[in-house]
């Protein structure tokens, strides 16, 4: 994937090229070129724990403000990842080396922390926090090193380096607390070629930092600001004692290197994952056992149904010999409207949004037009995404109202209009409540709350109407066989027919087909990773389509045989049965990978997780209703029926 998207890349370089621009960026993403002593500012982002799943801005801790505090105007993805952007006032120029450098007070002055302050700090070090900063949208990254299980030779020769996002905030000793109070920042520029007449021009493309804890007294500074870091080993770092008010110094140094990575390649570092063989060999394993099933399945149920169809359109004289058996005798109450079709049908209108909106993201993702660098954008585009395809969930909703006899489409477009999204509001509109309560930066604030009820109200709503309005005009959806006056009975069912016994079984293929790329998405959202393979993501997707319709067609097939004509909201339900194996799932990732003790983070994790089970159960019974019903209406043409 990265080789084609390096040669799209090239390919639209150069058409701009022949334009005669300079070069094509994603827009948003262009390279900024730095001379010798421009500032390079570092902004601040959030503070994050997995430990909490709470977002909190930086100021909210006292760190050094700077003269005047601006907030980068955000889009609505970074509002609502908790993000809040800010200045800061570390002085960082170009190519210039500080050696160390007091933040803010003098160094006869120190920075008093009162007794809450010093609690906060505590408090934040004991939930693992972490902060985050960017330079030049780079975000800061702590570098870990260490021996891989590799030979005994290849150990003392390379160490294994990895990156952790942002920089912990502090450590715990015992039951003290210390604070890393000096940051040493390491940045790499890479220097472009230029002419030889003109200046050179550097372009960031790493941001590292070492986190310290130094004790007040050790950090010899003198008036100009200026101040010695004591040798490694003979330093006690700075501890804040929760009881009583402390005393301290913020402090930093800056380092530059030179690189030779490119700029447009400068991501790479974040993204750099150790278990992309684990990916592959996942990705093919699920490829050749869902193609392995899906190929037996078919051709059983190809050859069980020619036989079937054979036997149906014999003569009549052999067919009055023998008593009718199977799904040809239900032909007269297989497409019986089910109880509540405005119901089904807006869920599946709903399933079809979600649909189109998911299918789109993780296509546009993967062609890398929503990569990190641009933050906040995969959650914009799926917001409005989600919006603008209810023309798609109306329309299919509304014909299939109309298939299933409904009258009252006003009704029933209202329904598809705020059912889901309204289930999806009530329950973040309660996880916010609590998450105000803890004055996070993760609570979506008031007026993009109300912006985001305009979009529902203002956007979706009347594309929705617009698709209904359109689908129940058009034909109802052609039944090939027509419905008695009178139901028939339904024989008494086997255990293994059970509503349960189906969602278990149906649901085992389609989850195994997919729950190590579940384990990337988890670790993405919970753990402040970075998710970008899409392109993995891509090919999961279409797996798990192909093993959702198949696994429905065959339960529809089975149901069909035992004379159970009832097969509309069935098979919704069981083909969604994945979905109850993604619970499971999150609490199994809840009780081993996770830390989190607290009510309010253990709250948000459930609320959230319960919103991703419902769509993804809407997802995956849409896609199993449809295939079910067009292979339903195909059997039922084959057989002559008098």
């Amino acid at each position: 994937f990265s080789f084609l998207q390096e040669r799209l890349r090239h390919m639209l370089v150069l058409l701009f090229l022949l334009h005669g621009t300079d070069s094509f960026y994603v827009p948003g993403v262009a390279p900024i070129n730095f001379h010798r002593n421009d500032p390079v500012e570092i902004k601040a982002v959030k503070l994050t724990s997995s430990r909490t799943q709470l977002p909190y801005e930086y100021y909210s801790l006292p760190f050094c403000h700077p003269s005047k505090i601006t907030y980068k105007a955000e889009n609505l993805g970074e509002v609502l990842r908790g993000d809040r952007i800010v200045n800061t006032p570390f002085q960082v120029s170009m190519n210039v080396e500080k050696k160390c450098e007091v933040l803010c007070n003098l160094p006869n002055k120190p920075v008093v922390l009162t007794v809450e302050q010093s609690k906060l700090i505590a408090e934040r070090i004991r939930e693992d926090y972490y902060v985050h900063l960017i330079a030049d949208n780079l975000p800061v990254a702590t570098r870990l090193e260490f021996y891989s299980n590799r030979e005994e030779e290849e150990k003392k020769k390379e160490k294994d380096v990895q990156f952790e996002h942002g920089y912990r905030l502090g450590f715990m000793d015992g039951n003290k607390f210390y604070l890393h109070n000096h940051l040493s920042f390491i940045l790499y520029y890479h220097r472009e070629d230029v002419e030889e007449s003109q200046e050179h021009t550097y372009r960031v493309v790493r941001f590292e930092v070492i986190p310290q804890s130094i004790k007040l007294e050790d950090l010899k500074a003198d008036e100009k600001s200026m101040c010695t870091l004591p040798e490694a080993t003979g330093s006690a770092p700075q501890e804040i004692d929760p009881t009583k008010e402390n005393q301290l110094l913020f402090t930093y140094s800056v380092h530059w290197e030179e690189s030779d990575i490119k700029w447009a390649s400068r991501w790479d570092t974040y993204l750099t994952m150790s278990d992309v063989q684990i990916h592959w060999f996942s990705i093919i394993n699920s490829v050749v056992v869902v193609f392995f099933l899906s190929g037996i399945l078919s051709m059983i149920i190809i050859r069980t149904l020619r036989k079937d169809i054979a036997n149906y359109n014999k003569e009549d004289d052999i067919e009055d010999t023998m008593e009718e058996s199977g799904w040809k005798l239900v032909h007269g109450d297989v497409f019986r409207p089910p109880q509540y079709p405005m119901i089904l049908s807006s869920l599946l209108g709903s399933g079809i949004q979600l649909f189109c909106m998911i299918l789109i993201v993780i296509f546009v993702a993967m062609l890398g037009m929503l990569s990190p660098s641009s933050r906040g954008a995969l959650m914009t585009t799926a917001c409005f995404l989600f919006m603008f395809m209810g023309v798609f969930g109306g329309f299919f909703a509304g014909r299939l109202y109309r298939t299933l006899k409904g009258h009252r489409w006003k009704k029933g477009a209202f329904c598809t209009a705020t059912l889901y999204p309204g289930v999806v509001f009530g329950i973040c509109f309660v996880l916010n409540c609590f998450i105000w309560g803890k004055h996070s930066s993760g609570a979506v604030p008031f007026p993009t709350m109300v912006a985001l009820l305009c979009m529902w109200f203002g956007i979706s709503l009347p594309l929705v109407y617009l698709g209904y309005y359109f689908g129940f005009r058009k034909q109802p959806y052609d039944n090939p066989v027509r419905t008695n006056q009178i139901p028939r009975q339904i024989p008494e069912q086997r255990w293994y027919m059970n509503k349960f016994v189906g969602i278990l079984m149906a649901g085992i293929l389609p989850f195994g087909a997919m729950f190590i790329e579940l384990f990337f998405i988890f670790s993405a959202i919970w753990e402040n990773q970075f998710y970008y393979l899409f392109g993995f993501l891509f090919l999961v997707f279409i797996i798990l389509v192909v093993s959702c319709s198949q696994i429905s067609i065959v339960m529809v097939y089975f149901q069909l045989c035992a004379e159970d004509y009832r097969w509309w909201w069935r098979t919704f339900l069981v083909s969604g049965g994945s979905a109850f194996y993604v619970l499971i799932y999150a609490v199994f990732y809840f009780v081993n990978k996770l830390d989190i003790v607290e009510f309010i983070p253990s709250l948000l994790y459930f609320g959230y997780t319960a919103l991703m089970v419902l769509s993804f159960w809407l997802l995956t019974g849409t896609i199993g209703f449809y295939a079910a019903y067009m292979f339903v209406r195909k059997i039922y043409a084959a057989v002559k029926i008098d």
